[in-house]
């Protein structure tokens, strides 16, 4: 069986693309078969994996508009078990391209339903909006995360994307489950990084137990095309992220020290 995961959060920088690589990694590291599809035209997911599309190779965007498979869309990267779908700057134009098209929501569903059973995980790294494009991949998700940053305003827009997906589970996805919030960039030393993660978890009763730490070695790693296992193997992030790996395994939130 094969689940998909859908990392969404209309407000950028908030540790979608780094939960989508270290997660794949540490899933990946428990001999997962892991499938990170990079959903977002800034193509960071592809970048931080140290990935280059050569010319000619199908991306995200061909996938999409069934111009080319999943599969051929699909390259290795140097963690074992985990590929990517890699994307660039011209997935942008999908969002344009999907609006006149029949059942425009359903592309990537239909285009990763040809995927399943090839992966044991598929994550998607989704762009910061609540445009075609992350719509599409609530469809075909069969859960979302959420990451939250432990900064002020972090419960800003979170009342809209639940109410997005509720339509989405009303009108497209019934059976779409929100797995959880994650709360990333996790500050122990001050004061607010604990009361935005006491007012999430009072306000999400499915908040992981996991709690990503803020950590500049967290953010070295994708300028080397590295996961936090490769960079740095024994960092609190990297403890925290197999600590989320576990948790997304067991499918139940458990005790993990933050």
């Amino acid at each position: 069986m094969t689940t998909v995961i859908a990392l969404a959060n209309q407000k950028g920088g908030v540790g979608k693309t780094t939960t989508a690589i270290n997660l794949g990694a540490a899933l990946a590291r428990r001999g997962r078969r892991v499938l990170i599809f990079d959903f977002d035209p800034q193509a960071n997911s592809t970048a931080g994996l140290g990935m280059r599309p050569h010319e000619g190779q199908p991306t995200a965007y061909e996938a999409l508009l069934a111009t080319a498979t999943v599969a051929d869309a699909t390259i290795a990267t140097p963690v074992d078990g985990l590929a990517i779908v890699p994307a660039t700057p011209g997935l942008a134009g999908a969002e344009v391209e999907l609006v006149p098209m029949m059942a425009r929501e359903f592309r990537l569903k239909r285009a990763l339903d040809q995927a399943r059973g090839q992966y044991d995980y598929i994550l998607i790294d989704c762009p910061p909006s609540l445009g075609l494009l992350t719509v599409n991949a609530l469809a075909a998700a069969d859960e979302v995360i959420v990451p939250v940053q432990c900064e002020y305003l972090a419960l800003e827009g979170l009342g809209q994307l639940t109410s997005t997906l509720e339509l989405v589970r009303r009108n497209l996805n019934p059976g779409l489950r929100l797995r959880g919030l994650l709360l990333t960039m996790f500050d122990g030393r001050t004061n607010l990084s604990q009361q935005v993660a006491d007012e999430v978890r009072a306000h999400f009763a499915n908040t992981f137990r996991t709690v990503i730490p803020r950590s500049v070695r967290l953010s070295e790693a994708p300028s080397h095309g590295l996961s936090i296992f490769q960079y740095d193997p024994s960092s609190r992030a990297s403890a925290a992220y197999d600590a989320l790996a576990e948790e997304v395994i067991a499918g139940t939130r458990t005790e993990v020290p933050a």
